[in-house]
């Protein structure tokens, strides 16, 4: 039966929870023990598949086709434990499921309150795979003291009530800010945050301080003193130069001893640290550099494009070359050249996005890519820009577009080459949509197989010829041009088994020009980059060789 960890955070938003969830997961890992990661998220919406990505950042699809926090790209990055459905929920999902159970008659005519109805199905979903693994790790998003999170906190505590004693174990995150005028940090937000949460009946046994300056041994004896825990129990969480420093930076710090400590595990196994000290000497010791421009519509929040980002850094960890990344508004294209701004770099790189706005930048960006060889790799809308690139000015349909944002034009001339997918198969499953259905969780979404043709260069980079990447897209390139597009060049590498959906595009005579369908930005993870971002950073260095 698994030990439950509850991580929470006080004080301020933004702390990194996720990240230290991660960190924590990683040393419990190299300690021996399994892990599995979950994130409890107080918001109403079912999930964040329709929040705008300013809003939330980035979504993160797992493999069975959930639509969750980025917070379970950081557990999987740092694990390497694949995320499922039942390691997200909302309090959306929760209570939209109460509800259905209640219309349905389930609770046989009780009144419905959140003690004890929300707070058991808090609960059921908590111990979802409690058999599976040593160690249950449970984010809370928000700040205690946040109305909305209010059931989360009362779930999990019930839920340590419920467990045998010593089978729990609570961890917060505070700030401890640093004044400048009077010299000194400040314990005292700490404390009230600690208070908040005693006050729903919950004691932290550890207690991470987040600081951008060193916590002396007499603040944290004082931390101690007055939020009830011990002295060792206070670690110092300070600012890194990279994410990934955070398991050695904890371990320093004696997080994960203390954490078997309060659960009396003894002796502890020594831990294995290796796989984290090639990551950060790949990290701190390049060997060189290389820019890459992303031409997005989401560059005014770095979280839009996270796992992008990280999946870059992990390319440049594999070539142990620094990535410098440069975001570029796909929207000043409408009305500026795009050398302009994308001359000197050694790669582009289109990613995801919905709607019109600023695509025919990401078309004048492939358009660039193509004709100056620059290594070119377009992510889902990225790929199907780069197509209907291609149909515009290579094989000459002046209307070529997408039913995303055409197909209520009414021109006749429009030639739809992106298409909306209205059927298509997973399994043993057919699944039907309409351009009218309900937006949130209607798209193709999951991990799906695709087949290579042998002798692409994408066979080549994968060293396969069967592959499954993970999907979260509703419109597709229309396989009816694919005789025009390869005859002038545009090979269809990549397609969906029964080949119908094209998954993979790729321009045979340029150095290094792929479109996928696909996020492979999704399965990325600094001890094992994924293959495709690993050659595209491989394409940017030999590219900077020329230059």
């Amino acid at each position: 039966m698994a030990r439950y960890i509850f991580i929470t955070g006080g004080v301020v938003s933004s702390l990194g929870k996720g990240l230290s969830s991660a960190a924590l997961g990683a040393l419990l890992q190299a300690r021996g023990f399994s892990v599995r990661l979950r994130k409890l998220d107080p918001y109403l919406n079912v999930d964040p598949g329709t929040m705008s990505p300013f809003e939330h950042g980035e979504v993160f699809v797992t493999d069975d086709g959930a639509e969750t926090d980025l917070d379970l790209g950081h557990y999987e990055r740092f694990t390497g434990v694949a995320a499922r459905n039942t390691d997200s929920v909302s309090s959306g999902r929760i209570y939209s499921t109460v509800l259905e159970k209640e219309r349905r008659g389930d609770y046989l005519g009780k009144t419905i309150q959140v003690i004890p109805h929300v707070t058991n199905e808090i609960k059921d979903f908590i111990s979802i795979g409690d058999d599976e693994v040593d160690f249950m790790l449970c984010e809370i998003g928000g700040t205690v003291g946040d109305i909305e999170a209010l059931p989360f906190f009362e779930a999990i505590r019930q839920f340590s009530q419920d467990k045998p004693r010593g089978q729990c174990l609570f961890m917060h995150l505070t700030l401890i800010p640093y004044l400048a005028a009077a010299g000194e940090l400040k314990t005292k937000p700490t404390q009230h945050s600690v208070k908040e949460l005693r006050t729903i009946g919950i004691a932290p046994d550890v207690l991470v301080c987040r600081s951008e300056h060193p916590i002396p041994q007499k603040e944290r004896e004082k931390i101690a003193l007055f939020c009830n825990v011990r002295p060792e129990n206070v670690i110092a969480a300070y600012d890194l130069k990279s994410i990934y420093e955070a398991p050695l930076a904890f371990h320093r710090e004696g997080l994960d001893q203390a954490i078997l400590d309060a659960f009396n595990i003894a002796p502890a196994p020594k831990p294995d640290l290796s796989r984290w000290e090639d990551v950060a000497d790949r990290i701190f010791k390049p060997e060189g550099e290389v820019n890459i421009a992303i031409v997005g519509k989401y560059t005014r929040l770095e979280d839009a494009y996270k796992s992008i980002n990280e999946a870059l850094t992990h390319g440049g960890m594999a070539n142990r070359v620094k990535v410098n990344v440069k975001w570029v508004d796909s929207e000043i294209f409408d009305t500026e050249d795009p050398a302009a701004h994308l001359e000197g770099f050694h790669a582009i790189l289109v990613p995801g996005g919905f709607g019109e706005r600023g695509t025919e930048g990401k078309i004048k960006a492939a358009q660039f890519a193509r004709e100056h060889d620059v290594p070119y790799l377009g992510i889902c809308l990225g790929m199907q820009m780069a197509v209907i690139e291609a149909a515009r000015n290579v094989v000459g349909l002046k209307n070529a577009g997408s039913e995303e944002f055409d197909h209520e034009s009414g021109d006749n001339r429009f030639e739809p080459v992106v298409y909306h997918l209205k059927e298509w198969i997973q399994g043993n499953h057919t699944y039907r949509r309409k351009v009218s259905d309900d937006k949130g969780g209607t798209m193709r979404l999951g991990a799906y197989t695709a087949t290579l043709k042998e002798g692409s260069k994408v066979a080549e980079i994968y060293g396969t010829t069967t592959i499954e990447e993970r999907h979260r897209h509703r419109y597709e390139v229309d396989i009816k041009y694919r005789d025009q597009l390869e005859e002038k060049g545009l090979i269809f590498s990549g397609m969906s088994p029964d080949g119908r959906l094209p998954e993979i595009v790729e321009w045979k005579d340029h150095p290094w020009f792929i479109g996928v369908q696909f996020h492979p930005e999704l399965k990325s993870k600094p001890f094992a980059p994924h293959p495709l971002f690993a050659d595209f950073v491989r394409a940017a260095i030999d590219t900077s060789r020329l230059v």
